[in-house]
């Protein structure tokens, strides 16, 4: 379950293809909380390994996210401000502050000039590795990003 419409989706799905992972996408415009409930009530741990959320902090209340995330029994992924840090950190090892997605996306346009929201996976592929090393490296808060931790699920089925 994602939050974002396009980018999440493209690459999760582009990644399950690459890397012969097994994983059913499914998005929702919704705030983090709602999105963990919507996700517990569609995937259930009778036909799936884990059910897992992948959101952005942007303006949301994610404590409670979290806290509805683990009475549910639903992983949340987390990315602080948006989920484009994961993808910067495919090219550098960003530590610096990112004032909101906007600024996010500008710093990701220095290293994929085409990104607008609709990826290409292939263009990420090479970097999975890099990115997961990267964003372990980060300290909570922002930046921050714990895509990694699904990114490694899927990467060993």
């Amino acid at each position: 379950m994602t939050g974002g419409e396009c980018t999440e989706p493209a690459y999760f799905t582009g990644l399950a293809r690459a890397r012969g992972a097994r994983v059913k996408v499914r998005s929702k415009t919704d705030s983090p909380k709602n999105l963990v409930k919507y996700a517990a009530g569609i995937f259930t741990s009778d036909e799936y390994d884990s059910v897992w959320c992948v959101v952005d902090v942007d303006d949301f209340d994610i404590e409670g996210a979290r806290a509805e995330a683990q009475r549910l029994g639903v992983e949340l992924v987390v990315s602080e401000p948006c989920f484009e840090l994961w993808l910067l950190l495919h090219f550098t090892d960003h530590r610096g502050h990112v004032d909101n997605g906007k600024a996010a996306c500008k710093l990701l346009a220095k290293h994929v000039p085409a990104y607008d929201k609709k990826l290409d996976y292939a263009t990420f592929d090479g970097g999975v590795e890099a990115a997961i090393k990267h964003a372990k490296a980060l300290e909570p808060g922002n930046p921050s990003t714990d895509v990694w931790r699904l990114v490694e699920v899927l990467l060993q089925h």
